[in-house]
Formats: structure tokens, sequence, C-alpha cells
């Protein structure tokens, strides 16, 4: 059970929704520590080196058994996506595994452990899950560790028996196939997706500890489908015609209303991810994408574009995903994801193995463009230095960023600061609750973009922190 002093403040509710995102995130930790492998690269960086060293003896061991036992290997149970595997002492000295043996679709390395973890709600139809950015590289997110957030369920859909109806204020009303769509010239655009929730816990007081927990609710993927525009103009768009309500076929019925604007300028009808067909998770065999704006516009399991003059104020569009003001007010309609940032290396929960050179990583990235430039702080905001920007740095996608840093073997505070191309600079966590407040259950909810602080120990050790 989480400390007394990291639930203060909270209603029963509330208090009972963090307990359970610590509980989830501890889990997944102690999970980690079981599985952690063998990396030189960033050796002693993580906590307990020497229950690390113990594992690894551990897994040899085994290793050695399963080979003189399959049987025995046939027990292990493999990471999820990954297929167990006996290790010989010299691969040179022993086949391979069969080439299609797989059956034709891939599996990951049994060594590579990265997973997402649920935030444990009552019932697993209505959950989200974290995407592990302290693991990423580049700025791609694999289409298995894209977080997900779900309202009822993951439907089950034939693409054969699943249409797309687009009605209401059109000349030419149209029930569109799959095929039908395949058959439209097609784009592809690299971009991330970001629920509007992300970090939700963090508004009053540092509360997960890891960067997978404060901010994975993000990922970035290829998405590769039909512009709306091209849509439009098969069924012509009548005067008058504003607004776009958007369904989707899950059990929830998700719906959001999308102002045309946006549908027209850069929305797309997406059926593929990251070279391949969407996952379920993500929408199959349809899913709206709207660059730069809050996931739970992105409706998955698409299939309803109804046309009107005005929105429709759906449940996600008032009772939720609106952001509370200090006046009790609420802002609605607050689409777009501000320019953020957060440091994944080092990141909570990682070890330091000593003073030295490190190279301070991490993503940013803005609803509104591209990111211009990310500033990186070692004493909790008093100066600032640029950092290197990754290419491609791509608009409305995640941009990695470099930083070269000498520990000196002090304490320290990590920060990031990204400004977009539009001149937007990500605030301070002061500077947003001064204008938002505390008047939500978490404090507010949505749309915190605030800079996010590590704290360095003097032995090494990471933690989230205010500052």
């Amino acid at each position: 059970m989480p400390g007394s002093d990291q639930l203060d403040g909270y209603d029963e509710k509330t208090r009972e929704q963090i307990a359970g995102m610590i509980a989830a995130e501890n889990r997944a930790l102690a999970r980690a520590r079981q599985e952690r492998e063998n990396c030189d690269c960033k050796a002693g960086m993580f906590p307990n080196p020497d229950r690390r060293a113990v594992l690894l003896a551990g897994a040899a061991a085994v290793a050695a058994t399963s080979l003189a036992d399959p049987a025995r290997a046939q027990q292990r149970k493999p990471p999820a996506g990954a297929v167990w595997r006996d290790v010989p002492e010299d691969p040179t000295k022993f086949p391979g595994t069969p080439i299609d043996e797989d059956g034709g679709y891939g599996s990951r390395s049994q060594f590579a452990t990265e997973t997402r973890w649920r935030f444990p709600t009552p019932t697993t139809l209505s959950s989200w899950t974290m995407t592990p950015l302290d693991k990423s590289v580049g700025i791609i997110t694999p289409s298995g560790l894209h977080f997900e957030r779900h309202h009822g369920g993951i439907p089950t859909i034939d693409p054969a028996r699943h249409f797309l109806f687009v009605h209401g204020m059109v000349e030419r009303p149209k029930k569109l196939s799959m095929a039908d769509l395949m058959r439209v010239p097609s784009v592809s655009r690299i971009c991330f997706i970001e629920c509007s929730g992300n970090g939700l816990t963090e508004w009053r007081k540092p509360t997960l500890k890891t960067v997978q927990g404060t901010h994975g609710l993000l990922s970035t993927s290829e998405w590769t489908g039909v512009q709306f525009a091209t849509i439009a103009r098969e069924v012509g768009l009548k005067d008058g015609a504003a607004w776009v309500l958007a369904e989707g076929a899950d059990s929830a019925v998700m719906t959001r209303s999308i102002p045309l604007e946006k549908l027209l300028t850069d929305g797309i009808i997406a059926y593929g991810q990251n070279g391949e067909a969407l996952r379920p998770e993500q929408g199959f065999p349809l899913r709206l994408l709207l660059p730069g704006w809050e996931g739970n516009t992105h409706i998955k399991w698409l299939r309803r574009l109804e046309v009107s003059d005005k929105p429709f104020m759906t449940r996600e569009e008032t009772s939720k995903y609106t952001d509370l003001l200090p006046s009790g007010k609420a802002r609605q309609f607050t689409f777009s994801m501000e320019a953020k940032s957060v440091i994944t290396f080092p990141s909570g929960e990682m070890k330091l193995p000593g003073p030295g050179f490190y190279e301070v990583s991490g993503l940013a990235w803005s609803g509104r463009g591209k990111i211009a430039r990310v500033e990186i702080s070692a004493d909790g905001g008093r100066t600032w230095l640029l950092a290197a920007l990754q290419e491609p740095a791509l608009p409305i996608a995640a941009t990695r960023f470099r930083f070269p840093w000498v520990w000196a073997g002090e304490p320290a505070i990590l920060q990031s600061r990204a400004t977009d191309e539009t001149g937007y600079v990500q605030p301070t966590l002061k500077q947003l609750v001064e204008i938002r407040g505390l008047a939500g259950p978490f404090g507010s909810v949505y749309h915190l973009n605030a800079i996010q602080s590590w704290a360095v120990a003097a032995d090494g050790s990471v933690s989230n922190v205010h500052a």
C-alpha cells in the first residue's frame, strides 16, 4: 500500500485509483527486476546490481540445464511475443532455428522483455496500458507496445463485413467497404498519439516512479490510409457543414464531434500501422487519425461519419475530456496537444553506477508542428543548455533529443524543456497550475504538459520529483 502522504488531499475514489496505479507500476517493476538481462552498455544503471548478477548466474544455470533436458526447456515461459529456445554455449557449433518455424510471422527475442502494463480498473474492458518509453530507441513505437485506451473492450471485427457510413449534410451519402477504401489513393504519415490524460497522477505531487508511469500514454507510429478530404469530394459537402460525428464499432460506441476544418486539413481514415494492418487494439480494421489532437478523438473501429452544422455534445466532450478551471467552469474542445518533452534516460528507478560521462536522451513532441529546440537543465531549471535533435525531426511526431552530461557525483535535478516551431515553450508545473488550478479529482486531469523533473541522488539513484 502506498504511503499516506502520496494519497493525502484526494477524495476516496481518487485515492483508490492512484493506489491502483502505484500498485500496478510496482508489479511491473518487480517483474523487470526478475527479468533484467545483461547489458554492458548500461551496467549498474538500475537498482540492486548484486541481485542482477545473481539473476544472470541463475539464468545461465537454467540454460545449461535446459540443454540437457529439452522437456524442462519447454516449461520455461517466454516473454510476451517471444518463443523460448535453448541457448547453446557456442552458437557457431549448433544449427540455428529452422526458417519459417514461426509460421510466417516473426517473434521477438526471448531476451527482449519490454511490455506495457495495465491500469488496474475494476473491469479489464475499460482501462489503459502504458508504453515503456524508457526502453524505446529512435522515435517509432513497435505496434505491440503502442499504448491502449479502451472503454468497452477490444472488438473482433471481420473486415469483409465492416463498412464506413458517411452521411448527414452531404450530397451523396456513401456506404464504403474496406475494398472501396483500399482502392482510393492512400497516404502515409508518421505522427504521435497521446492520451490527454497522460500523467494525470502527477498534478498535485510526484506519484509514479517511472517514465512509463508518468508519460507512457504516448506512442508514435507510421499510419497509412485515405485522406478524409478525398472522401469528402466523393460525397459532396452541403453548405453550412461544420462538424462531423465520428463513431466507433466497439461496445462503448465511442463518439466524438470533430470540426470539419480539421478533417479536411489532415484527417486520415487509417487502415495501416507501421507497414501492416492495424492491430485490433489500435482499431482494426479502421481508425480515425487526427494528427496532433488528443487521443480520444482518434476514434478506433471507425464505422460512421455524420456531417452536421454543429457539435453533437457527446458524453466524451461534456462530462469527460474537458479542462476544469479554478472558477468551476471547464474548457471544452481543447483538442491540441501542446509542446512537451521528457527525459527517458536517465529516468525514474534507474541508477547511475558512478560519476562520469552520460548521454541524456529523451523525446519531445508538439501537436502544433515541429520541435524547434530542446534545452536541458541539470540544476532544476536555473540554467539551460541546448540539446541536439536527432533526425528526422518531423512535424507532429516524437523527436529524439540527446545531450552530453558529465555527472560529478553530486545531487542533480535533470529537466528538459521543448519549444515548437510556433514559439510555444513547455511550461513549468507551477505555471500550468496557476492557469488551470487543482479543482479536479487529481488536481486537474487532462493536458498535463509540464516540465518533468528527475532527481539524481549522490548514490546515482533516480527518482520522480517536483522541482
